[in-house]
């Protein structure tokens, strides 16, 4: 559901050269008469929406091997679903693909995976939120790939350069964010490829092949690039908006909408009561966002919440990207469905935590904590780590 790629004579030419393309014009040198690696998905794609894989192959260069993510190499693996082989072979090119997620947890390449590579070359659209399992693949592929030189091509963070929400401290670090960033981090998948090496002292060889002509407050609209959607229930440049807030739904009882039309753009259950908890949204009233009573059916959605159940939901609506902030606006939702259903709604304590970084948050809902009490706490922190992180930056605002 995400743009098409542009084409045709009368197509405006892109703002922004993606990595791909800056590599095959202006750095071939980094991968000239290496055997290349290629780690991507289906959002490996230049201006014109041509995968990486056949503009490398048409331009010479020597792919031996390619390595999928989460989601695998089309992007069509949802989480419930394990692929019944580890490896594959591209259709267009014959060249193996290692998928290197079994539907739960990501397996590194291995030597035996990597005899025939010189150079690991990355290039993955990441989502903007920490949730997201792609950063911490780049980390965990780095950190395998020993004496193998790894090349990340960078891509823009779909939603720009605000940083959100709380940050994850190190003892909380897990598979979904190996290092401490904050809910909605602003950075791109080059950008957190260079923290992660300082941070976790990977000691990887890394080069980032950088953008050309990004800047972080630009919208992705203003790129000029496709939208490929980056997961099966991040279909739209919408649902990424939401997504570092309403991940944390992930860690209750209430569907984020996986089966349904609007994946992480909309909340449900059976016994939600939509317009008491909209009379209470109302009245926090977080800016940027607006909220609708919605009513959907998760057909085979992945996490077992009410597959196949009609269910009462509530959705959200950027009005003001500006303004919005996700993260707040997740904890407005969840203190309102403690207020109007003490009985009903639940978190899941393990899932909930891992994704909020710790227990904090989900103890000061469980306390009735004021939401601006909550936020407060996240500032010192999310000064701390913009500054952090300030070192890694490559683009202006």
């Amino acid at each position: 559901m995400g743009c098409s790629a542009r084409s045709g004579s009368g197509a405006a030419p892109a703002q922004v050269r993606p990595g791909i393309e800056v590599l095959l014009t202006d750095s071939l040198g980094l991968v000239r008469n290496r055997r290349i690696g290629l780690v991507t998905n289906q959002s490996g794609i230049d201006a014109r929406g041509v995968r990486d894989l056949d503009r490398m192959v048409g331009a010479g260069l020597r792919v031996t091997a390619v390595f999928a993510p989460e989601h695998g190499l089309r992007g069509t693996v949802d989480v419930d679903q394990a692929p019944d082989s580890r490896q594959e072979r591209d259709s267009a090119t014959g060249i193996p693909v290692y998928l290197l997620h079994d539907g739960v947890r990501l397996h590194p390449p291995t030597a035996a995976m990597l005899e025939q590579v010189d150079l690991l070359l990355v290039d993955l659209q990441d989502a903007g939120a920490r949730y997201y399992t792609y950063p911490a693949a780049v980390a965990t592929i780095m950190q395998a790939a020993g004496r193998v030189p790894v090349v990340v091509l960078d891509r823009p963070n779909p939603i720009g350069g605000a940083v959100q929400g709380d940050v994850q401290d190190s003892v909380t670090a897990s598979a979904v964010a190996r290092f401490p960033i904050a809910m909605r981090h602003g950075m791109t998948i080059g950008e957190l490829a260079r923290l992660a090496n300082a941070t976790l002292g990977l000691g990887a060889d890394l080069h980032v092949v950088p953008l050309d002509g990004w800047r972080r407050s630009m919208s992705f609209e203003a790129t000029g690039l496709p939208f490929v959607p980056p997961s099966l229930n991040l279909r739209r440049l919408e649902s990424l908006y939401h997504y570092p807030g309403l991940c944390l739904f992930e860690g209750t009882n209430l569907s984020v909408g996986r089966g349904s039309e609007w994946p992480f753009e909309q909340i449900g259950a059976p016994w939600l009561d939509t317009t008491a908890v909209l009379a209470a949204l109302r009245r926090a009233s977080p800016p940027g966002v607006r909220f609708s009573a919605a009513r959907f059916t998760p057909g085979t959605p992945g996490d077992g919440k009410y597959p196949d159940t009609l269910v009462a939901g509530i959705r959200l609506t950027t009005t003001d990207r500006r303004t919005y902030d996700p993260t707040v606006t997740a904890v407005h939702v969840l203190a309102a469905l403690r207020e109007t259903h003490p009985a009903e709604f639940a978190f899941r304590p393990a899932q909930f935590d891992r994704l909020a970084g710790g227990p904090d948050l989900r103890t000061a809902i469980e306390r009735g904590e004021p939401v601006p009490a909550i936020a407060a706490r996240w500032r010192d922190e999310l000064r701390r780590f913009q500054d952090r992180r300030r070192p890694f930056l490559l683009y202006p605002e």
